[in-house]
């Protein structure tokens, strides 16, 4: 994560990075032969490999940016906007499943944008632990050295290869500013599949096969 001098806040980040939704993986759009595409990745390996396979998160990113103050003086976060950057038509290749049927009880509670608006807005979304609601947490919330918070925020797109910003407002002791979080100094991305053949990874034939909806 990344911010210029002006707009530091008084919180200490420990990410931005890629979590997966229920313990499954995202699909990533790949240019190429399905059967040169590798078996999935484990979670921890999920972004370097996207990275050096020139792969697109597919139809949705879920980040995750844990922050938390840096003294006993409360910071307010006050908003959580998503600035798009650019939209082009959606990447071309296929669809890979990253996941082998992993799954969770546990479904944390994010807030959800949908990038085809025209101005994407972050909403408040519930979770879920075996049944237990999580409730939603809306802005405006505060941090503090001793009450961190765990911010995810899941971006979809059906229509669109979308690059963006997630940039939360906070303000402290009177002074106010936004962070822009960033992927390693890009913007993060994410493109539709819809129409594109998807693929899974078949473990006992160690090859990917089309994926049944």
């Amino acid at each position: 994560m990344r911010a210029g001098p002006s707009s530091r806040p008084p919180w200490r980040e420990d990410g931005p990075g890629d979590v997966w939704a229920y313990g499954c993986g995202p699909d990533h759009v790949v240019a190429g032969p399905p059967g040169l595409v590798p078996p999935p990745p484990a979670p921890q390996d999920a972004r370097t490999r996207a990275g050096t396979r020139a792969a697109v998160h597919g139809g949705g990113t879920r980040v995750g940016l844990s922050v938390q103050g840096t003294s006993g003086t409360a910071v307010v976060l006050t908003a959580l906007r998503v600035r798009v950057t650019g939209r082009t038509a959606p990447a071309s290749g296929n669809a890979h499943a990253m996941d082998q049927g992993r799954g969770t009880a546990l479904t944390p509670r994010s807030s959800d944008v949908d990038l085809d608006e025209d101005r994407p807005v972050a909403r408040a979304v519930a979770g879920n632990d075996a049944g237990t609601p999580i409730p939603a947490v809306r802005t405006p919330y505060s941090v503090s050295a001793s009450d961190p918070e765990v911010l995810l925020v899941t971006a979809r797109t059906a229509r669109c290869d979308c690059r963006r910003y997630p940039e939360p407002d906070r303000s402290s002791q009177g002074s106010t500013g936004t962070v822009r979080v960033d992927d390693r100094g890009r913007p993060f991305r994410t493109s539709g599949i819809e129409g594109l053949p998807h693929y899974e990874y078949d473990t006992s034939a160690r090859g990917r096969r089309p994926r049944v909806r």
